[in-house]
């Protein structure tokens, strides 16, 4: 009898609690991560940094919250909605970070105002769309594992985390 590829994934997944308890294990693990490389290595984060660490807090408590839950089918879907949203923006705005960090030196937008700064002065569609922008700091590699920097895994994360979510809301 042979078993498809989509069945045998389905039979691999854990159960829907330990799957989301797991979701949330790796966000808050990634977060951790962060944390150490900034206040204990001094890798200060650019302000897209913050808003992937935003996405990944935000995913990692709708992960926390669906593992309490325990859903029927309709709310596992919705719960499979939220993490894919929250996935796909964390995913942009890594994918943008990965984007400045391959462009050439001269091509770099120039280093502009701190987060902080930003949010006291100007409205926040403002905010936001000088973060999206790029800044200098935004560009900066700083540490690199197997050929891909903080932004390339982070964005690795993201894709495999709405992977894993989809994956649980087809689980009976």
């Amino acid at each position: 009898m042979a078993v498809g590829v989509t069945s045998l994934a389905l039979i691999l997944l854990p159960p829907w609690r330990t799957g989301h308890v797991l979701g949330f294990i790796v966000c808050a693990g990634l977060l951790a991560y962060a944390y150490y490389l900034q206040y204990v290595d001094g890798l200060e984060p650019c302000p897209l940094c913050i808003l992937q660490r935003v996405a990944m807090a935000a995913m990692g408590l709708v992960f926390l919250i669906a593992a309490f839950h325990n859903p029927g089918r309709i709310g596992a879907h919705v719960y499979a909605a939220l993490l894919t949203i929250l996935g796909c923006a964390g995913a942009v705005v890594a994918g943008r970070q990965v984007w400045l960090q391959s462009l050439p030196k001269d091509q770099v937008p120039a280093c502009g105002m701190s987060l902080d700064y930003m949010l006291e002065t100007l409205p926040f569609t403002e905010t936001l769309k000088k973060v999206l922008e790029g800044s200098g700091e935004c560009a900066e590699k700083g540490w690199v594992f197997l050929h891909l920097s903080i932004a390339g895994w982070t964005l690795v994360f993201f894709i495999a985390m709405v992977a894993a979510s989809l994956a649980l809301s087809r689980r009976d």
